[in-house]
């Protein structure tokens, strides 16, 4: 609650750990704090994780189980482009995070 006594949501914060184009990163921070890191390795996105609430990722990162065990906050991982060959599903699904992605991403 503020000083105004008005309940503020808590920020959602998004990951974006490969490179999207530049509307797509002004679209998302118009509704959430933003963070860009790209080229993380699996230990790296292991230890930032647990921060946010949201992952977006092209076909540069891999999102493992591993990475999914430390996403204690994940509610969804988006994939930007087709496919999501680069993310476990199975291990998703078990923590309850949707994953998403978009087809038309890529054109």
């Amino acid at each position: 609650m503020d000083t105004n006594g008005v309940i503020k949501s808590p920020i959602f914060k998004v990951l974006v750990s490969d490179p999207i184009h530049e509307r797509g990163v002004e679209i998302l921070e118009s509704v959430a704090q933003v963070t860009i890191k790209t080229k993380l390795s699996e230990e790296e996105l292991c230890a930032i994780i647990g921060e946010y609430d949201a992952l977006v990722v092209r076909s540069g990162t891999t999102v493992t189980a591993k990475v999914i065990e430390q996403a204690t906050r994940m509610k969804i991982i988006g994939r930007a482009g087709v496919g999501v060959d680069n993310i476990d599903i199975e291990a998703s699904t078990a923590h309850g995070i949707y994953v998403v992605c978009s087809p038309l991403g890529n054109t």
